[in-house]
């Protein structure tokens, strides 16, 4: 069973100096449901005013893509198990660093989930590890990490 996630990615040159580098990374991310989200690089990777530091960045998205992907399996195999979560949040962290070849990449990504239990039954240590564990094991964005990109441009 195949299927398929959008998201349209919009930006526009704007009054910047395109040529001499000088211009807006400013975009938006419009998704199928109809979310509009304000998108920029990172003002450590292009600095300011080129950069716009209110709008996500695509490496801060990344990491909250991975832990929000986590969360979900975590939420679903904790109902599963007969345990009543109340809340739950990660500061999750993502670190740059360069590969192998000298690119630079995120090359860790450390989730930090807080979970508050309601109920009686409440996870002991190595079920709230067996958890995490199995959450990390069915993510679909965590199996998806070093998978093909494919890349096909076009003009408008």
């Amino acid at each position: 069973m195949a299927h398929v996630h959008t998201a349209l990615i919009r930006w526009n040159a704007g009054d910047g100096d395109f040529l001499g580098r000088r211009y807006s990374r400013a975009h938006t991310w419009t998704f199928d449901g109809g979310a509009v989200v304000p998108g920029s690089s990172s003002p450590l990777v292009v600095p300011l005013p080129m950069s716009d530091a209110s709008a996500v960045d695509p490496e801060e998205a990344f990491v909250a893509a991975l832990s929000s992907c986590h969360m979900l399996w975590f939420l679903d195999l904790a109902s599963r198990a007969g345990f009543a979560i109340e809340r739950y949040e990660d500061a999750a962290e993502g670190h740059m660093g360069r590969n192998a070849a000298g690119k630079l990449v995120v090359d860790v990504v450390t989730l930090r989930p807080r979970t508050r239990v309601a109920g009686a039954r409440v996870p002991d240590a190595a079920e709230l590890a067996a958890l995490h564990h199995r959450a990390h094991e069915e993510c679909f964005l965590a199996n998806s990490v070093r998978c093909e990109i494919r890349c096909e441009p076009g003009l408008i």
